[in-house]
């Protein structure tokens, strides 16, 4: 199998400027390369994954051994590595239409491509969780596998390449070797940050049923139930295609080469349902929540009537006594008795006092 032909180093070429960017080399993001010890470190001097460098191509550390992992910028660095790998891209698709997968900011398509026998292209929606404003947002992740080379392209704010580039230094935990290691370290930093959005995801359920059973809550937590519930909703919307596509992956193709580590694909299989599950729990303790939260609301609607009734019942007992008391009758008391006007009045306080003791005794009060 001969390796494929990667383009001059980039740091030679021209700067990109709108007469020479079309034909100006791929620029990526940072370059890796996987070392004897299983190791992944980065090319060119850089001695450490915060050491970026800004400009560069597949190829330009055609002297290392091992397989090599591009990060590019954007989709169009990526479509152009490809090229330079002698992948066809914009050839297969035409020049525009691999983006229809991620150009959705919100519901990128999920895509899983065989190219031939020795490159593998998928595109997967990504998920990230704001803990300020409890949002959940989507992106998307491109990586393209070949037989000695792995390109990877990250839109939105999931933070895959950060968990690639923190476990692809370590050790290799017996992930498998070369691009087998680096596609299967790309899926399982997938899967983490999926992991990491559900644990974020649960913390906030945990924080708003606090709210709910709290004794003297000030806040309403109808809108936070409903935020939570739309976010959970986003969350599995954009879960459902990485559990397509991993079993597509784990049992392999006949036309590919590309393989995968079963224990790992079968452990992420498994971490992605457990995920679904979560986020399934979660959904309906919150449904659960906002039930107990509209049972509390009638309850105190009816405890406000019965007091309200109690207070009604109350006022009506010296109304009534007035009333009758205050009928020009030859027998009324105040008009042949000096006490028989105090003695209404006592009647008034007794009467309102009584009711109030025993509508206090049945909880009315």
């Amino acid at each position: 199998m001969t390796e494929p032909t990667r383009p001059p180093d980039p740091r030679s070429s021209a700067p990109d400027t709108p007469e020479t960017s079309r034909t100006a080399p791929t620029r990526y993001k940072e370059l890796w390369v996987e070392g004897a010890d299983g190791r992944v470190r980065p090319v060119d001097g850089r001695t450490g994954p915060t050491d970026r460098a800004d400009s560069g191509a597949p190829g330009t550390a055609g002297q290392e051994k091992g397989a090599h992992w591009y990060e590019v910028r954007t989709l169009d660095d990526f479509v152009e590595a490809a090229e330079a790998l002698g992948v066809g891209l914009s050839t297969q698709w035409g020049r525009g239409h691999l983006p229809v997968h991620v150009k959705h900011v919100k519901h990128p398509l999920a895509h899983v491509e065989h190219i031939g026998m020795d490159w593998l292209l998928v595109v997967t929606p990504t998920l990230a969780f704001s803990e300020e404003d409890r949002q959940v947002s989507t992106g998307s992740f491109c990586i393209l596998v070949g037989p000695d080379v792995v390109v990877t392209v990250e839109k939105g704010a999931g933070g895959v390449h950060d968990r690639m580039r923190e476990h692809l230094t370590g050790p290799s935990h017996g992930r498998g070797k070369g691009v087998q290691r680096l596609a299967g370290e790309a899926l399982f930093a997938l899967v983490a940050t999926a992991s990491d959005v559900e644990l974020a995801l649960g913390d906030a359920v945990a924080e708003v049923e606090k709210i709910v059973f709290e004794p003297r809550r000030h806040a309403d937590p109808v809108l936070p139930i409903y935020g939570l519930k739309r976010e959970i909703t986003e969350a599995r919307r954009a879960l459902l295609p990485i559990t397509a596509e991993l079993p597509e992956l784990a049992s392999g193709s006949a036309r590919s080469r590309i393989t995968f580590d079963k224990r790992l694909m079968d452990r992420l299989v498994s971490t992605v349902e457990r995920i679904d599950r979560h986020l399934d729990a979660h959904d309906d303790l919150l449904s659960d929540m906002l039930s107990v939260h509209l049972s509390q609301v009638s309850v105190r609607q009816n405890e406000d009537m019965r007091t309200i009734s109690a207070w009604a019942a109350i006022l009506v007992f010296p109304t009534i006594v007035g009333g009758i008391y205050g009928m020009n009758f030859d027998v009324i008391p105040e008009l042949h008795w000096s006490l028989g006007y105090p003695m209404a009045l006592v009647i008034m306080v007794a009467g309102c006092l009584g009711l109030y003791a025993a509508f206090k005794k049945v909880g009315w009060m």
